[in-house]
């Protein structure tokens, strides 16, 4: 499960400047915390989420790692009320607030304003582009090549390969990048082969905060999704049982917990999900040794030194498919609600969540500022408010 599970928990880490090692930690950690509050019912392990890259790279740059912590804790309590909101009043008040005609862009957004950074580490550069890493001629092969393998496991894979295409894509961009003479070694050398993961406390600052909470919408309406899909694969209705608001509770608490020593915030993984089906292996049980597992890995202080060696066009390749994949998600979330998007109602919110958000814009000052991801949730769910509602037409 965490062979699975792993080229997509340490790729976020990579991308936003954390610590693989806390990562991996924090999301043994975290499905610990999730099994426990959902009594050990779930066979589900959870790990880095993918919805956060950009807000954590935009924060960090901003106010700091620290800060960035209490932010992502915020956005877990955030989860925690949600959790709430569903024990109390049912999912479909969930729905109302959050409807796949706000949900479903703003997940596009969070795919599609990563573009360029995916585009830009493909090429050897950093992500905002103002530095040449790795020589263009190289990066271009490493990048195509990490992307093709990544592609064809992705679409052609069979079995377990079919569910690890972002780490074979590593290994194979990794493993041509070690020919090319491109990596370094230094890192690796130089560490211990046992220590502490380098733990980050949190700090709180109300822009973080502000900043943050609003991201936790795409992912909690997409937990919804992976627990339907994970009963489906076992034939039990966990959103019954342990019900729904249990397991929103247990991903907040995660997200929460992960921010108290400086890793990402945690999501139920699919992946992990398609190794349950695969296996037929449905003992939750088996989700706490993995989480276990996880965590005594953090303490190999060579092998994070050694995630850490990974050269940017190889994480470039993977990323310009993962990016484009969640903006797909997205829009394949609009698509199956059915919603009309020639009516001006609907035309208008999908519009301005997607400009605002692919563009840049940002309200506020230089103090705070509501921008990206952020303000495009709270703009979709303001628009989906106050804009009303197309009557429906009845037939003669």
């Amino acid at each position: 499960m965490l062979f699975v599970a792993f080229g997509s928990l340490v790729l976020v880490p990579l991308l936003t400047g954390l610590d693989p090692s806390v990562a991996l930690f924090t999301a043994g950690l975290g499905t610990l915390l999730f099994q426990f509050v959902t009594k050990g019912q779930v066979p589900i392990f959870l790990a880095s989420s993918f919805a956060f890259i950009a807000p954590i790279i935009a924060s960090i740059q901003m106010w700091g790692i620290p800060a960035t912590m209490g932010g992502l804790m915020a956005a877990g309590f955030a989860y925690m009320l949600l959790s709430f909101l569903v024990k109390f009043k049912g999912t479909e008040t969930l729905h109302k607030i959050l409807p796949p005609i706000v949900v479903g862009p703003v997940i596009m957004v969070i795919g599609l304003a990563l573009a360029p950074v995916a585009v830009n580490m493909a090429m050897g550069k950093s992500g905002d582009g103002s530095t040449q890493i790795i020589a263009y001629d190289s990066a271009i092969y490493i990048s195509l090549f990490s992307l093709v393998v990544t592609l064809i496991l992705a679409v052609w894979g069979k079995g377990v390969f079919k569910l690890i295409p972002i780490l074979a894509g590593v290994i194979a961009g990794y493993s041509l990048s070690l020919a090319m003479g491109v990596v370094q070694f230094d890192a690796v050398t130089n560490a211990q082969w046992l220590a502490v993961p380098n733990f980050v406390l949190p700090e709180f600052k109300w822009q973080a905060i502000l900043f943050m909470v609003p991201v936790a919408i795409a992912p909690a309406v997409e937990h919804i999704g992976d627990m339907m899909a994970i009963s489906q694969v076992t034939n039990k209705d966990f959103l019954k049982k342990p019900g729904l608001h249990r397991t929103l509770f247990g991903d907040g608490l995660a997200t929460s917990a992960a921010s108290l020593f400086g890793g990402p915030p945690n999501t139920t993984y699919s992946e992990v999900t398609g190794a349950v089906m695969l296996t037929k292996n449905f003992n939750p049980k088996v989700m706490i040794w993995t989480a276990i597992i996880a965590i005594t890995l953090a303490f190999i202080a060579k092998m994070g030194a050694s995630l850490q060696t990974i050269p940017v066009p190889v994480m470039g390749g993977i990323m310009i498919l993962l990016f484009g994949s969640i903006a797909v998600i997205g829009l394949n979330t609009l698509v199956k609600s059915g919603d009309d998007l020639s009516e001006p109602r609907n035309l208008s919110i999908v519009a301005l969540i997607l400009i605002c958000g692919i563009g840049g814009m940002h309200i506020g000052s230089s103090q705070f500022s509501l921008e990206g991801v952020s303000l495009c949730a709270i703009l979709g769910i303001v628009l989906n408010l106050v804009l009303p509602k197309a009557e429906k037409k009845t037939a003669a």
